[in-house]
């Protein structure tokens, strides 16, 4: 997984992390998170704010 890959990640975020309300979640824990999946391979470097805006938010979607 990339960090484009906002579905992907949050459907595995939601796997990983069902006790978790997205809606509430710090982007330094978001960015940690993200990066510890399984299967998620790239460079920190590429992550900004508005790629973990679009991951909270997809992954809003998937838990509703």
């Amino acid at each position: 997984m990339k960090w484009t890959d906002t579905r992907q990640i949050a459907i595995a975020l939601a796997d990983s992390r069902p006790d978790v309300d997205p809606r509430y979640v710090r982007f330094t824990d978001l960015m940690q998170w993200v990066m510890a999946l399984e299967g998620f391979n790239d460079d920190p470097k590429h992550c900004g704010e508005k790629i973990l805006e679009a991951i909270q938010m997809a992954w809003i979607e998937e838990v509703e």
